[in-house]
């Protein structure tokens, strides 16, 4: 299948402002791009690009004092087929998992396993380890918070995010990441696009989403604790620990978001 995405997204600066982006297709999806899905800058302006430590393909901009825009629109393909579910992946114990798992076993910024170790014992210690403990973590934070676009804020941690039983989907996500690791299941955060295709359409802004991976079975496999089933056309652009390693933009001086537009539509 083929999906059509982008994005138009607008600032306005008080003054000049140095920003880092991540709002590229994450480079692993890089084969199936059928356009180049170039960052278009409004005022023209000079881009720099570098991959941090999690290869995601950040882009580096100084944007002027007054409204700066940046834009791009691509063309993918993708399998058309659900995310990927295996009830026998099994559960590394900690002392055989490899050295670069262990930071995906760490508390983070907005995933604080010291609060929250004590409760995910207490719930999911029962459940045995592997994919049906993941599932059951999906399935207990699906329940837990209830989304609503109104209620984002995005200092909300995991913490807080179980305590208010609100957000959106970075919320549960971070939840479900934290709970993994808790429970010494390797979990990172992602973000990227998800339209509603092979779903009913629902009637919203277009937005970015969040998801997260655990690894199992010597692989990472994508997990949704917003929706709570496999999907269809997911376009990755970014992972890391939590938000603060795929922020959209990391902005270095005031600034006010004054648009924000995505698309992610099937092309029929």
């Amino acid at each position: 299948m083929r999906i059509r995405a982008g994005y138009q997204i607008s600032f306005d600066c008080p003054q000049i402002t140095p920003m880092m982006l991540v709002v590229s297709v994450h480079p692993s999806r890089a084969g199936d791009m059928l356009t180049p899905g170039v960052i278009t800058v409004d005022p023209a302006l000079s881009l720099s690009s570098y991959h941090d430590r999690f290869d995601n393909l950040c882009t580096r901009i100084v944007a002027p004092a007054g409204r700066t825009t940046i834009s791009t629109s691509f063309d993918i393909t993708d399998t058309g087929l659900p995310d990927e579910v295996n009830w026998g992946a099994e559960q590394h114990r900690v002392e055989h998992l490899p050295d670069e798992m262990l930071q995906f076993l760490l508390g983070s910024r907005y995933c604080e396993t010291d609060r929250l170790v004590d409760t995910a014992w207490s719930l999911f210690g029962h459940v045995p380890p592997g994919w049906g403990r993941v599932a059951a973590i999906v399935e207990y934070v699906n329940k837990r918070i209830t989304f609503n676009y109104q209620d984002a804020r995005p200092t909300r941690t995991a913490w807080e995010g179980f305590q208010e039983q609100r957000g959106v989907c970075r919320d549960y996500a971070h939840l479900a990441v934290a709970f993994c690791r808790c429970m010494n299941i390797p979990a990172r955060y992602c973000t990227g696009y998800l339209g509603d295709i092979g779903v009913d359409i629902v009637p919203a802004p277009g937005d970015f989403s969040a998801w997260f991976e655990a690894y199992l079975g010597g692989r990472w496999y994508t997990f949704d604790a917003r929706h709570n089933k496999p999907r269809i056309g997911r376009i990755l652009m970014g992972r890391g620990r939590d938000a603060t390693d795929v922020a959209i933009s990391t902005i270095f001086g005031p600034s006010v978001l004054s648009e924000f537009t995505v698309i992610t539509d099937e092309i029929v």
